[in-house]
């Protein structure tokens, strides 16, 4: 370390334990149209301060009832939610595994609540809270609306703000072969996301600052 303060991901986020997260889905309407696969990935922070991605859980998800499946939207991502090799399971039981790893990545971090990480982070987020309304469940590790957004920030730190370009721009492998595809791109997500972090650290940025809380004075 360049100096004497050992960091932690508590710190880093005002404790928040970030999480990448991936949806694909059978349309755009979070309401109406099915969640098809999830993907997510925890991080990690080494003393220095710099992240790297660390476990990932990732399920394709059988279509709820009376579910919207848009044929133009299945033939963008491939998917075929009939499959039977897809060895798709309930949302509901999805949900409940991941969040089970989040809660337990982010008690072991230290954080207070976790955050969802995502690229255009805004259409994930919505299809993660309605899934978790139809599945009515109370324990949520996840702040309801505020995210991080790989798009944006990809955007201020590489001048790209598709996830395949953003990712070249930050020099990690990207296949186009692969996109759409829940797992493969929420690994390149936190990768990227990850790479921004870090690009921020070593030009200087996150100083270790206790700040007040009430007054937003540094201490």
């Amino acid at each position: 370390m360049s100096d004497t303060v050992k960091r932690s991901l508590h710190q880093r986020f005002r404790g928040y334990f970030p999480v990448v997260i991936d949806i694909e889905t059978g349309g755009f309407n979070p309401a109406t149209d099915a969640l098809l696969e999830i993907a997510a990935v925890t991080l990690k922070m080494d003393d220095d301060g710099f992240l790297t991605p660390d476990q990932k859980i990732h399920f394709n998800v059988s279509p709820f009832i009376g579910a919207n499946l848009d044929p133009s939207s299945l033939a963008f991502t491939g998917i075929d939610p009939n499959d039977p090799e897809r060895n798709a399971v309930a949302e509901c039981e999805a949900l409940k595994e991941i969040f089970k790893l989040v809660r337990k990545s982010q008690k072991a971090a230290e954080c207070h609540r976790s955050i969802v990480v995502a690229h255009n982070a805004a259409f994930d987020n919505a299809f993660l809270n309605a899934a978790v309304a139809r599945c009515n469940i109370k324990r949520n590790p996840f702040h309801p609306f505020a995210t991080f957004d790989t798009a944006t920030a990809a955007g201020i730190a590489y001048g790209q703000t598709v996830l395949q370009k953003a990712c070249k721009a930050a020099q990690i492998d990207f296949d186009s072969s692969k996109a759409h595809s829940a797992e493969y791109d929420t690994i390149r997500t936190a990768e990227l996301f990850c790479s921004i972090i870090n690009r921020w650290l070593s030009l200087g940025g996150w100083p270790v600052v206790d700040v007040d809380e009430e007054t937003g004075d540094a201490e």
